[in-house]
C-alpha cells in the first residue's frame, strides 16, 4: 500500500441539473458504457496519460454517477486532503442528445473520470474520505 493512498466518493455525474455549458445528463445516459465492464481510468483533471489511482466502484443510481476510487498520487492525495480539488468530472463522447434551449444527454460513451478543482457540474463533487 502507497503512503499516499486515500479512498473517496462522490457523484462524477449529477442527473437533471444544468452543468455550466448548459448541457444536463440524462438517467441512463451510461447504461451502455457501463455495461460493457471495461475499466474506466481515473485522471488528473482529465490529462490523459495521468492515471492518479483506480475506480473500485462506477454505477449510475438515482442522483447520478456514483464513483468510489482509490487515489495512489502523493499530489492528488494532498490536494483532495487540503479541499483544493473536490469536483469530479468525466471525459465523454456523445451518441445521442436532444437539442433545445439545454442540451439532454442521453447516451453517452464514457472514456474517464477525473478529480478536478473546478467541476463543469458544481454538484459533481467528493462527498466523502478514508484513509
Amino acid at each position: 500500500m502507497v503512503e499516499s493512498e486515500l479512498r473517496f466518493a462522490g457523484y462524477a455525474a449529477v442527473f437533471g441539473h444544468p452543468d455550466r455549458g448548459g448541457d444536463v445528463v440524462r438517467r441512463g445516459a451510461f447504461a451502455r458504457s457501463l455495461g460493457r465492464g471495461a475499466p474506466i481510468p481515473l485522471l488528473w483533471q482529465h490529462r490523459p496519460g495521468r492515471a492518479i489511482g483506480q475506480i473500485e466502484y462506477l454505477r449510475e443510481d438515482k442522483r447520478g454517477l456514483r464513483v468510489i476510487a482509490r487515489l495512489s498520487d502523493a499530489r492528488a492525495t494532498e490536494a483532495l486532503r487540503a479541499g483544493r480539488a473536490m469536483g469530479l468530472s468525466f471525459g465523454y463522447r456523445v451518441r445521442a442528445a436532444r437539442d433545445g434551449p439545454l442540451r439532454e444527454l442521453v447516451e453517452l460513451d464514457l472514456v474517464e473520470v477525473s478529480l478536478v478543482s473546478d467541476p463543469m457540474q458544481p454538484q459533481a463533487r467528493v462527498h466523502a474520505t478514508t484513509g
